[in-house]
């Protein structure tokens, strides 16, 4: 699973101002990543805005984001969701053209016991052959997946192959770290903990920043990797303001406003979300501009 090593982006969805998607920024987002050296792309992960595109939307933009990526880069998609037989119905009839693996947040507003948790996801590990990586972000579902349930799912599902940890314990990353089988992925799922997660035995990041700084960021994953942490140190050091400044306003707002002034895509969202405000893109373009210094 070497190809999952290192910086994935949870790549935004870019709208026109009419609220469409804006397929010509999505081209121009998907070749910035990998001018960018990311290792990985995840396609419609929270990042982008999910919750607020219908399933006809989703297949097209699956299909032009394998289009435009063209095998270039692995790719990830993100299918989840609260109802275990929607979510698995999706997945069967999901065009996994293109796609290495499913990225699949944990059940969020029920808040379902650990084996509820368990069940879902083995529900939908045995629902297809393509790889599953768990999500477990308790800020957004309201429930937290233990490290007991990921070692058990990664034990008892073979195509369970990994999990984005945004739990923001290190207590039960060092748990996962030592309970997982061999092989199984653990990966960070918040970018200003992504250095010591790897320090511990993470692999990489799942990342948002990294959708408009892609070359500073997968270069400070990759230094974390070799082991050199002092390198990676000043990066990390480099970019802690900007990440901050990035979710202020919530994800993706801050960081649309970032591929806004890089020129990259709009900073349109969807309701319920509203674009950053005026205070915090000019903060977040004062903080681009030392990038070059």
């Amino acid at each position: 699973m070497n190809k999952f090593h290192g910086t994935g982006v949870a790549l935004v969805t870019p709208f026109n101002a009419d609220g469409s998607v804006d397929y010509d920024s999505l081209a121009k987002l998907i070749n910035y990543q990998i001018d960018g050296k990311v290792e990985y792309l995840v396609s419609l992960g929270t990042t982008g805005e999910t919750a607020t595109l219908n399933k006809d939307e989703k297949k097209k933009i699956w299909a032009f984001t394998a289009e435009i990526n063209n095998g270039r880069l692995p790719l990830i998609a993100g299918i989840g969701g609260n109802n275990t037989a929607e979510v698995v119905q999706e997945i069967k009839t999901f065009d996994s053209t293109g796609y290495d693996a499913i990225l699949s947040v944990s059940p969020y507003y029920n808040k379902p016991t650990q084996e509820g948790i368990y069940q879902h996801y083995k529900a939908i590990s045995e629902s297809t052959d393509l790889s599953i990586m768990l999500y477990n972000v308790p800020g957004r579902t309201a429930s937290n997946m233990s490290s007991e349930t990921t070692c058990r799912l990664a034990t008892d599902c073979k195509n369970i192959i990994g999990t984005k940890e945004a739990s923001g314990s290190f207590d039960q990353f060092n748990q996962i770290m030592r309970d997982k089988p061999a092989g199984f992925l653990l990966i960070s799922g918040d970018d200003p903990v992504a250095l010591p997660m790897i320090a511990l035995g993470a692999v990489g990041v799942i990342s948002v920043v990294g959708n408009a700084i892609p070359l500073l960021f997968s270069e400070m994953i990759r230094l974390c990797l070799k082991g050199d942490f002092k390198g990676a140190q000043a990066l990390h050091l480099k970019t802690v303001e900007f990440t901050r400044l990035a979710f202020e306003e919530g994800n993706p707002a801050g960081i649309k406003a970032a591929l806004k002034y890089y020129n990259v895509c709009g900073d349109h969202v969807r309701l319920p979300l509203v674009s950053a405000s005026d205070r915090l893109t000019q903060l977040i373009s004062t903080q681009i501009k030392q990038f070059s210094n």
